[in-house]
């Protein structure tokens, strides 16, 4: 039996062997180095995985935004975006600035007091009023007009009848002619002495002075205009009937709706966007119709009775030189058509189609 001396003698040797063989054993070190380097560099790590994630997330927001439809799309509409706001809305901010001068002749205007004074004297004005009254009587007839006849039109050619293409372009012809070729080609028909109308009428004893009386002149632009666009309501509402689905039609004529009220009452009411997007057109031809008058006067000022807005515009503007009285004569006609347009896009708006 060993002695309690020897055996702590072995254990204190082996004890010494085991710490000398783990110090002999490679890698020992390293690994403890490396677990000290493990240790600083998750250190380091956290700092710089940091940046790593913010410059990822910075370089994901670049991309998605790059692929974004926002941004995508801005070579199609940015330019003519920055042409239209340049030349069209620049162009009306720069002259209700004018109009609020006092700019005439050559002279350039003088921006440094700006006033209301061209508004307050053009609303005064007895010409402003009857050029306005004009206006409004001309937007309003010649509306109605256009339309009555346009739905009368398209609901005759929408039934099945012979020819129905070949009165189809010539009712639409008239609205492919220009304001001066329909102007200068009713000025023949309403000559006094060799005109058609005259021609006709003279065969009851009348002879009227279409553009030369106050009372006529005004109906006899009308007419001429309504000529002109009548085709065009036909073919917006020849569109829109010829979109309503053939069972509405049957399901009035087994209900024993007669004719007028199976359109009155059914198919009319179906027309409403065709009836909108009509009006909004003639309406606005309505308050261009300078050109047709120039070109039957062949002058600025048109006869007595038919002047509108737009020639006093222009007469005031470049025959008077005044310029600033013109300017706002051209922002009461901006804003007269901006209330035609406004209830109409905003009527698309509530539709979803804006």
């Amino acid at each position: 039996m060993p002695s309690p001396d020897r055996t702590d003698d072995d254990r204190s040797v082996r004890s010494r062997l085991r710490g000398f063989g783990e110090r002999l054993t490679p890698g020992s070190d390293d690994r403890s180095s490396d677990d000290a380097h493990a240790v600083r560099t998750d250190g380091g790590a956290t700092v710089s995985g940091g940046s790593s994630s913010t410059a990822t997330s910075r370089s994901g927001w670049l991309r998605s935004l790059r692929k974004s439809g926002f941004v995508s799309s801005l070579p199609f509409w940015l330019p003519p975006f920055l042409l239209m706001g340049l030349f069209v809305y620049g162009a009306i901010g720069w002259n209700f600035l004018i109009s609020l001068t006092d700019m005439e002749g050559f002279g350039d205007p003088e921006y440094t007091s700006l006033d209301f004074e061209q508004y307050t004297e053009l609303f005064a004005s007895q010409t402003f009023i009857d050029a306005a009254r004009n206006t409004f009587v001309l937007l309003v007839a010649f509306t109605i007009l256009c339309i009555v006849l346009g739905l009368v039109l398209a609901i005759l050619l929408d039934r099945t009848i012979r020819f129905q293409n070949t009165f189809r372009t010539l009712y639409l012809l008239p609205f492919s002619l220009s304001f001066v070729v329909t102007a200068q080609l009713w000025s023949w028909m309403y000559d006094i002495e060799n005109g058609i109308v005259n021609s006709i009428l003279g065969v009851v004893g009348l002879q009227p002075d279409w553009i030369g009386n106050p009372q006529l002149v005004l109906g006899a632009v009308i007419f001429a205009l309504v000529w002109q666009f009548s085709g065009y309501t036909m073919v917006v509402f020849l569109a829109g009937l010829q979109t309503i689905p053939d069972e509405h039609f049957e399901a009035a004529r087994i209900d024993g709706a007669s004719t007028v009220k199976m359109y009155w009452r059914v198919i009319v009411p179906q027309l409403r966007g065709s009836m909108i997007s009509a009006l909004v057109v003639l309406m606005i031809a309505a308050l261009k119709a300078f050109d047709f008058l120039y070109a039957l006067f062949g002058q600025y000022r048109p006869a007595a009775g038919a002047d509108i807005l737009a020639t006093f515009m222009v007469r005031e503007a470049y025959s008077n030189q005044n310029w600033a009285y013109g300017s706002a004569i051209a922002i009461v006609l901006y804003v007269l058509a901006l209330l035609v347009v406004i209830p109409y896009l905003y009527s698309q708006y509530r539709r979803g189609e804006l």
